[in-house]
């Protein structure tokens, strides 16, 4: 097989596309922000409907890939939540665990890195700043707006790249 016949890319985010994050938020409110509790929390996510739907259904198609903010350190949990949610199987690129830029500059460097060999149909994102950067260097996307807004979770993905 080719490089050109390998079926194209569906990138799917995490946490507030896939997983709601809402009963975890409150890590993220308080000062200073309770990171380990925030994590550690994730295991408990409920699946977000509309996007496991439009993964599952991407999987027709497309290899389905991960691309999350969360650290390294947190890889194990999310491979369980994953399979525990009946998503389909496939990549999860994470950021280092020291790893601290906004998630806007993160997930660009990953994706242009895939699309070096890869056509990437979309990108499935709830974070705004991710999506319009993405759209910027001639990505597809998908706003996730299922979830509920988190300005916390917002700060925290651009000034402190926690996720």
């Amino acid at each position: 097989m080719t490089d050109s016949d390998k079926r194209p890319l569906a990138v799917f985010d995490l946490d507030n596309t896939l997983a709601d994050t809402g009963h975890r938020q409150h890590f993220l409110e308080a000062r200073p922000r309770n990171w380990a509790g925030f994590f550690a929390a994730a295991p408990a996510d409920p699946s977000l409907a509309e996007g496991v739907a439009l993964a599952v259904e991407s999987a027709r198609e497309c290899e389905v890939v991960y691309l999350t903010g969360r650290p390294e350190r947190c890889r194990r949990d999310t491979l369980d939540w994953l399979a525990a949610h009946g998503l389909p199987e496939g990549p999860v690129h994470m950021r280092g665990n020291a790893d601290r830029r906004p998630a806007r500059f993160t997930k660009l460097e990953i994706l242009r890195g895939l699309a070096q060999d890869r056509d990437i149909r979309f990108l499935v994102d709830d974070d705004a700043l991710v999506c319009d950067d993405a759209e910027r260097a001639g990505f597809a996307v998908v706003r996730a707006r299922w979830a509920a807004r988190s300005e916390a979770l917002e700060e925290a993905q651009e000034r402190e790249g926690r996720t």
